[in-house]
């Protein structure tokens, strides 16, 4: 049986690409487009303005299969969590972040993560595959439609944020393929400045992605310095501290007036002490930049604790003194693990990780009786 095309899998440019060869008008992609992204429609027979001929052409070739939904969940916050369902017993986690003046999509772009960043619960469950584009954009479509978002109109979802799981420029052409939908007027129909990508740090993939896409650029920073950096971000080593602050300059020059993030998870006794904050602010002096203190969120297993509020908010006093724009991210929807750090969904570990940490799980539970 031959495999349908999921139209999720394209962007405008390449659904036009698509129905050129499929003999019809290029602008046909767009009529399909809307359906798809404003309607949340994903059966050819429903799309009225679409002539019949092409309509059953489509069906013949295609479809439009977003994730599916195997467990979603609300927080008291009204944080919302979904467990998605990619293939072989995977799934990824994405949530939407409800606030008063914008509503926030986290979504994934790999099963797993193979950075093993050691204060994230994801990186512990190792790592399986990269995610399609389909598998990408479908988490925005499950939860557009589920809250009756329609671009320019009735707009709920106004941010998308490659924070989930994974390292998204290790899933490049999928990543940007995806975020295009997400910009387009015809996708989803978000500002550029709208659509955030979170790396830890791959120096030539940024420098890449400045080349292809006007996104915005965070960075998962978490040390000041590259000897305690690399004890808690292994990909440390190979793109130190001084070659991710000069890929991040280069980044912003290509984009006047845009500052780029730093995510910072505060570690109690480990990165949050005033000489930490003294080194974060020469490097922050160094390009437009703002930082984004994360409170850790714990998970079981992990030998770290979050450092206390008072500690927090002296951190970000001594930076806010020296002029750095700081902020404290306020933790949401941590009463059904959907805060940042502890997203897992089910991954099929093609990297021993999960092994190895479950070991020293029940080591650690064996010297503690």
């Amino acid at each position: 049986m031959t495999t349908k095309l999921n139209l999720l899998d394209y962007d405008r440019h390449g659904l036009r690409d698509l129905f050129a060869e499929l003999g019809e008008k290029p602008y046909r992609a767009e009529q399909v487009m809307k359906w798809i992204y404003h309607r949340h429609v994903t059966e050819f027979a429903q799309m009225t303005d679409v002539g019949k001929a092409l309509r059953e052409k489509l069906e013949a070739v295609a479809e439009i299969v977003p994730p599916k939904i195997l467990f979603e969940k609300q927080a008291a916050d009204a944080t919302h969590k979904w467990l998605l369902g990619m293939d072989g017993g995977n799934a990824v986690e994405t949530v939407f972040i409800p606030e008063s003046n914008r509503g926030t999509l986290c979504v994934s772009s790999q099963i797993g993560c193979g950075l093993n960043c050691r204060f994230c619960s994801t990186g512990t469950q190792g790592f399986n595959r990269n995610l399609a584009t389909a598998e990408i954009v479908g988490q925005v479509f499950v939860a557009a439609r589920h809250l009756g978002n329609v671009p320019h109109r009735q707009r709920k979802l106004t941010n998308v944020v490659m924070m989930g799981m994974g390292e998204p420029l290790l899933n490049f052409d999928n990543v940007v393929r995806a975020m295009s939908v997400m910009r387009d007027d015809l996708g989803f129909g978000l500002a550029n400045k709208r659509v955030t990508l979170s790396t830890a740090g791959l120096v030539p993939m940024i420098d890449r992605l400045g080349e292809v896409a006007d996104v915005s650029l965070a960075v998962s920073l978490h040390a000041p310095n590259d000897e305690l950096r690399t004890q808690l971000v292994p990909l440390n080593k190979k793109y130190p501290i001084d070659e991710l602050i000069a890929a991040c300059q280069r980044y912003a020059a290509r984009r006047p007036r845009t500052s780029i993030t730093f995510e910072y998870t505060m570690l109690r006794g480990v990165n949050d002490r005033p000489e930490h904050a003294r080194q974060l602010i020469k490097l922050m002096r160094r390009l437009p930049s703002k930082v984004n203190l994360i409170p850790f969120n714990t998970f079981a297993g992990t030998v770290f604790e979050r450092s206390d509020e008072a500690t927090i908010r002296a951190f970000q006093k001594i930076l806010l003194d020296a002029g750095v724009l700081t902020t404290v991210r306020r933790t949401r929807g941590d009463d059904i693990d959907a805060a940042c750090g502890q997203l897992k969904g089910q991954v099929l570990d093609r990297t021993r990780r999960q092994a190895e940490f479950r070991r020293r799980l029940e080591e650690g539970a064996r010297h503690v009786a």
